[in-house]
């Protein structure tokens, strides 16, 4: 079966294509409206820092598991040590479960793309406009289609002819796209009138909301810097995409004289300068015309707010709206893509079955899956509070169990596998093939055996309340 394995042509096509994986709506939708409500420059400054450290640990151990068993992650783990195939169950179960709520994601996308190309991006100016298009029955459901069947496509096609080719193609145009809207977002310049006074907003006050610190904040509220920690450390799980099968697939595909070390650091580089591009691209412009108030909508930024401020901007706004959906649906592919390889590939190494046949049994499953996430919304509409707080329905409960959950756990087990267990010179002699020199190795050392399982257990803590329930305890006490 290994000798048949299909490969990246190429270390620039193993980069390019992991670097896709990571670039999604991840980075272009999750991370600016998270960077909006954690104090901006204060959540960039803690995700920089985690990125480096907490990032490159689990991304560095999955890439190399990946190359080293040559296999997916459902059989990876096991190949590693017996007693760990659990976490290739969960690695495998994790974008499983994520690909048919994320091509409903990634349907409304498109909806909006639509509007936007067809000249109608006036309806999307509404404030009821985005829940009655999700709230509905039918069109939500087409639009997934659409989109996993593009999703389809590319994997049926295969490792190098589809993955790498489609994500050469698209990575170039999607950095100048998004180059070229951060320069205008800082451009901008808004004046409204707020109790008898002019108010003059610009791009550049947005930047500098979105890139300094604002140290002041941790000070009044001490737990804000607990609340940060967590979300960029959950965005992280999505992108980089670790923790969900993605990198062991990819890693699997890598030849052996891939530098992995220098792929590592690029990948690191490109995924980290694209998501600050993206709130680049986003954080001025609604600041500009929404001021602090805008900067905290939320999951609902590109959906709703967003439309209002390309509305505001006039004729360019119609023309920057689409180029803007444009980035938003080439990203969101070229994720799901690699989502949906993570499960083929381990039906493929499992189960040693053709792509063609893994692909259609998966394409069956997120087609009926997709379909009962978008009735979640409307005929199978429940609401329930889930163990964080927060409100669910299904696309939130299978959000939470996967990200919240599931992938802080399965990479809590990785790391206690290689720092552990396999010991960290497993996955150093790996990244070192060749006589390379690992200038980070003990970094990743300290990372993995030690910082790494405490960080995610208190975020598996947090999952569950249970670190908010400790501090509501510890102030009582006081």
């Amino acid at each position: 079966m290994e000798k048949n394995r299909s490969s990246f042509s190429s270390q620039f096509g193993f980069i390019i294509a992991a670097a896709a994986s990571a670039v999604g709506l991840g980075n272009i939708w999750r991370f600016p409206y998270l960077a909006a409500q954690d104090e901006g420059g204060l959540f960039i400054f803690v995700y920089i820092i985690l990125t480096l450290t907490f990032g490159f640990t689990l991304l560095t151990a999955e890439i190399a598991i990946g190359r080293k068993t040559k296999q997916s992650p459902l059989t990876a783990y096991s190949k590693i040590h017996k007693k760990f195939g659990f976490v290739g169950i969960l690695a495998c179960l994790v974008p499983t479960i994520i690909l048919p709520y994320y091509c409903s994601i990634g349907g409304w996308v498109f909806k909006y793309l639509s509007l936007y190309v067809t000249n109608q991006s006036t309806k999307a100016v509404a404030d009821d406009y985005f829940g009655n298009y999700i709230s509905g029955t039918w069109q939500p459901i087409i639009w997934m289609i659409i989109y996993f069947g593009i999703t389809a496509f590319i994997v049926i096609s295969g490792v190098e002819k589809g993955i790498e080719k489609f994500s050469k193609i698209l990575m170039p145009i999607l950095v100048v796209m998004i180059i070229g809207i951060s320069i205008f977002s800082i451009t901008l310049k808004h004046e409204e009138i707020v109790d008898g006074q002019t108010i003059v907003r610009t791009g550049l006050d947005g930047l500098k909301v979105y890139l300094i610190p604002n140290f002041g904040a941790v000070k009044e509220n001490p737990t804000l810097l607990l609340t940060i920690i967590m979300d960029a450390m959950g965005q992280l799980f999505f992108s980089i995409s670790v923790a969900m099968g993605i990198m062991v697939a990819y890693g699997s595909y890598a030849k052996d004289d891939t530098n992995l070390i220098k792929s590592i650091n690029q990948i690191e580089i490109f995924d980290t300068a694209i998501a600050l591009l993206a709130g680049l691209m986003i954080v001025p412009a609604v600041f500009t015309f929404q001021g602090m108030e805008g900067m905290k909508g939320g999951p609902g930024l590109i959906f709703i707010s967003l439309p209002k401020v390309f509305d505001a901007m006039g004729i360019a706004g119609k023309f920057i709206g689409t180029i803007f959906f444009i980035i938003v649906s080439f990203a969101a592919v070229t994720s799901s893509v690699s989502v949906m390889e993570a499960i083929v590939s381990s039906m493929m190494d499992a189960f040693h079955l053709s792509r063609i046949k893994s692909s259609i049994i998966v394409t069956i499953y997120t087609f009926i899956a997709g379909i009962l996430v978008c009735l979640g919304y409307n005929k199978l509409f429940f609401d329930i509070t889930l163990p964080n707080g927060s409100s669910a329905q299904l696309l939130d409960i299978m959000d939470y169990i996967s990200n919240y959950v599931m992938m802080p756990l399965i990479a809590f087990s990785e790391s206690i596998l290689i720092g552990w267990v396999v010991k960290p010179e497993y996955v150093i002699q790996e990244i070192t093939k060749g006589k390379l020199k690992f200038a980070r190795k003990g970094l990743f050392v300290v990372m993995i055996k030690f910082i790494v399982p405490i960080l995610l257990l208190i975020l598996l803590l947090n999952s569950f309340g249970l670190i908010n329930k400790l501090i509501n305890l510890l102030s009582g006490a006081n």
